[in-house]
């Protein structure tokens, strides 16, 4: 009874702490209110559209004015200018007028009417990855079914069928269908992944504030007049920081998100579980670091250089497979990978708790080693703090 009474009192303590330390409250509540809502507002356009391209028509025929308003039909392509020349399309390129161009050669419809191969060019500013891979996917689309309506044309004049004509042109047809992200939208594809991946970052630093800040605003004593045991203080500023985070949890997922229409596959509850595994995790990284060192300033650095490349070796943008062997020991070292391994299949996939059953061993893993150095080196210095002031 004693034992929660005095739980009781450290959670009270530390509650109001977080509250009224500056250090806290803007780290773990203010910074989160006034950013998460801005990663989905950038992209809130969803998918891109018209893409800006050029055109450089050395033919000038009717196949390949059809061609280009095939192209500018398209959702992801709008054809702004001409070009006359290789040079001139990077010269348009380097002012950024455009993302990409179309070369159709001379004697395009007439290499094509005689069955004669002919190479169209398509040009794209791979500086931009992102819009060159989507003028690439747009403009591929058209050129091919383009290419095939000729020869289409060439069979059913020559007297073909028209179902022996089209098994002659496309003899294999590809069926694409694309799962969890249709549209490309880069709203709900990076707003969910940059939040969570803020979220790491100021739970670990609040972290590493915990222990470390008692003794410098000097509140020490106070703290041991409560308690001596380290493992009942840790337990119980655990539970008021895990408390605290279930206010980003509900500010993400019940607001940020659903204000936004992205919309959650899977199960609230199972993502809520996901949740409180990394924040307990982070909360305990962050408390082994700062019972292992004094040095407020070097704690709150380390967090930082340990947090800030999350998002790029966490797999979100490039496959950790293809990343060399010390990043997926990197990759592997935070907790923040294995959450959103798991947060992918739940959230966008909508699938159970027992499809990353792997991943939530791997926060427990983390939950696990942290906590118990953490309250073993802290109750050595508390023990040390005793004993000097007992002298």
């Amino acid at each position: 009874m004693e034992t929660l009474k005095t739980l009781n009192t450290l959670i009270i303590r530390e509650w109001k702490r977080i509250f009224s330390i500056p250090n806290f409250y803007v780290i773990l509540l203010l910074i989160p209110l006034l950013v998460f809502p801005f990663y989905p507002l950038i992209y809130s356009k969803g998918p891109v559209h018209e893409l800006p391209i050029a055109l450089w028509d050395d033919d000038m025929s009717p196949v390949s004015r059809t061609l280009a308003d095939m192209l500018d039909a398209t959702a992801g392509l709008h054809i702004v200018g001409r070009a006359s020349s290789a040079t001139d399309v990077e010269q348009q390129m380097q002012q950024g007028k455009i993302f990409g161009a179309v070369h159709f050669p001379r004697n395009l419809e007439a290499d094509a009417k005689k069955g004669k191969p002919t190479a169209l060019t398509l040009y794209t500013n791979s500086s931009a990855l992102v819009p060159s891979q989507l003028i690439y996917k747009d403009a591929a689309m058209v050129l091919v079914k383009g290419g095939l309506a000729v020869v289409l044309q060439k069979a059913q004049r020559s007297g073909m069928p028209e179902n022996q004509a089209m098994a002659l042109v496309q003899p294999v047809k590809l069926n694409m269908v694309t799962l969890y992200n249709p549209d490309f939208s880069y709203k709900h594809y990076l707003g969910p992944g940059l939040i969570t991946v803020g979220l790491q970052m100021a739970l670990i630093i609040a972290g590493v504030l915990i222990l470390n800040i008692e003794k410098a605003r000097n509140t020490l004593p106070d703290l041991l007049k409560i308690s001596r045991s380290s493992s009942q203080i840790i337990f119980a500023k655990t539970l008021a920081h895990l408390s605290v985070s279930w206010i980003n949890f509900i500010l993400i997922f019940c607001v940020v998100l659903p204000v936004y229409d992205i919309e959650m596959q899977g199960s609230l509850w199972n993502i809520f579980l996901l949740y409180n595994l990394l924040a307990l995790a982070c909360i305990g990284l962050g408390m082994m670091v700062s019972a292992l060192s004094d040095n407020l300033l070097f704690c709150v650095d380390l967090a930082l250089f340990y947090t800030a490349p999350a998002f790029v070796f966490s797999g979100f943008t490039f496959p950790k497979t293809a990343m060399p062997w010390y990043d997926q020991l990197y990759a592997g070292a935070m907790p923040y990978t294995y959450f959103l391994d798991g947060f992918i299949r739940i959230f966008y996939m909508g699938l159970p708790l027992e499809y990353i059953l792997d991943k939530i061993y791997a926060l427990l893993i983390f939950i696990g080693i942290s906590f118990p150095i953490a309250i073993i080196i802290y109750q050595f210095k508390l023990n040390k703090i005793r004993h000097e002031a007992g002298h």
